[in-house]
């Protein structure tokens, strides 16, 4: 028996043995086609060598080195790096060792941010139902999924929350998009004036929902409103793109796409593409400088924080993408993913939507396609699907829960940038298998 306390106590995985390029071997040879990277980390697949080859050499110079005494020339480079990369006006880089990581410590510098300029009674962060930013208790709290929040809800703080942009459920009957779009923007001014504007730290929001509701788009010009309505209100934008970023959507950070700059941004999973633990929040340099006039330290930090390792592989994935033209790949590859897709299951009576940008795209699953009704939880599709697929050897990233916490399915889909032509169609080809072995019965019914 293992001694792991595994993601589920009943059951004890496969063994990952190998990996490499975009496959994983378990144990007893089997291979499987990893179609979302993990949980779309694996951004250049497995075993890359620039990257085992920087990690090698940074571990013969340092290792390791604990921030309160020393920084370290990669941490530095890599920073330099992502700023020279980053929408402008972000400027200053924090490190951290995942999402959630990231996430708490942005949350930490928007309300330190306040409280050294001397508003201290914003004390509430407003953000959207059916969304995750992670599973420590202050992104638990600001996280809108309510599988994940349910028996941890009196450890959270209160936050205000809205509507997600879920335009295949949620966009009325002759409501045009725009329409939707300035009804959502009304929501959250009202919620801002419920709290009182005064009162509220910041709007948290994924660019792209990941894995809650399955890689769920904004519509044109939603983010602009969310800007022009913070900027209004003096209130900060973090744009979590954990999930969505670096990358994956086919420009190096998703907000790039919406022609606004947020005043934070959390990164992770792509940043390191795996080969190590990293994340980073990417910050406006008046919030630091704020700090650095008023107090001069930021109060917060891990032990793990700025590893040079860590940093080092982050900083040859980052190399690889741009020296090898990844970004313009995920744009050429996510379209023929969409196209396979819509080819193998546009017709499917039980694919309700396919969705997404880049290398990030979601098919949502229904009971009835017409009435968009979703299939019973006690169902467990999206279980059944991703065990079917594994059984195919294809990794996916299923999901329950999609349109209220506890209803609705989806699978979501985040290969890795390095995958061809001929991937894309294989993918689409052993998702379309399990869902028909899956839901075969209810296709013909």
């Amino acid at each position: 028996m293992s001694r792991i306390i595994h993601r589920s106590l009943r059951s004890t995985p496969p063994v990952a043995a190998s990996a490499e390029g975009i496959y994983i071997t378990d144990q007893s040879g089997k291979r499987y086609l990893d179609a979302c990277g993990g949980a779309a980390v694996s951004c250049l697949g497995h075993r890359h060598p620039d990257v085992i080859a920087a990690m090698h050499a940074q571990i013969d110079r340092l290792a390791y080195t604990h921030t309160s005494f020393f920084t370290s020339e990669v941490s530095e480079e890599l920073a330099d790096h992502l700023v020279a990369h980053a929408p402008a006006g972000l400027d200053q880089v924090y490190f951290v060792s995942g999402g959630s990581e990231a996430v708490e410590a942005a949350l930490k510098l928007a309300r330190q941010y306040f409280v050294e300029i001397g508003q201290p009674q914003r004390t509430r962060f407003v953000a959207r139902r059916q969304s995750y930013h992670g599973n420590t208790l202050g992104a638990l709290a600001v996280g809108g999924n309510e599988w994940r929040r349910q028996q941890f809800a009196p450890l959270l703080m209160d936050v205000g929350r809205v509507s997600p942009v879920y335009e295949y459920r949620d966009r009325r009957e002759g409501e045009s998009q725009d329409g939707y779009t300035a009804r959502l923007i009304a929501e959250l001014e009202a919620e801002f004036q419920r709290l009182g504007p005064q009162n509220v730290i910041a709007f948290v929001a994924e660019t792209v929902v990941g894995a809650t509701a399955g890689a769920v788009p904004p519509t044109p010009g939603y983010f602009r409103g969310v800007r022009e309505l913070c900027d209004r209100h003096g209130i900060l934008l973090i744009a979590d793109e954990v999930m969505s970023g670096m990358g994956r959507t086919g420009t190096l950070h998703a907000v790039e796409q919406e022609g606004v700059v947020p005043d934070l941004m959390t990164i992770a999973k792509g940043l390191g593409g795996g080969y190590q633990p990293i994340g980073a929040v990417l910050a406006s340099g008046r919030i630091v400088e704020a700090i650095r006039q008023g107090s001069g330290l930021f109060q917060h930090g891990h032990t793990y924080i700025g590893h040079p390792t860590a940093a080092a592989a982050a900083l040859a994935v980052q190399k690889v993408i741009q020296r090898d033209g990844l970004l313009a790949q995920v744009r050429t590859r996510g379209e023929q993913l969409r196209g396979a897709l819509l080819r193998r299951l546009g017709e499917h009576p039980c694919v309700g939507d396919i969705r997404g940008r880049g290398l990030f795209m979601g098919v949502e699953l229904v009971k009835d396609r017409d009435s968009k009704a979703p299939f019973d939880a006690a169902d467990k599709v999206n279980q059944k699907i991703k065990q079917q697929a594994m059984a195919n050897g294809l990794l996916v990233y299923p999901m329950g829960g999609t349109i209220d916490g506890r209803r609705g399915d989806h699978v979501l889909l985040a290969p890795p940038f390095i995958v061809s032509e001929a991937d894309i169609e294989d993918i689409a080809d052993r998702l379309g298998s399990a869902i028909e072995l899956c839901l075969g019965r209810a296709a013909r019914s």
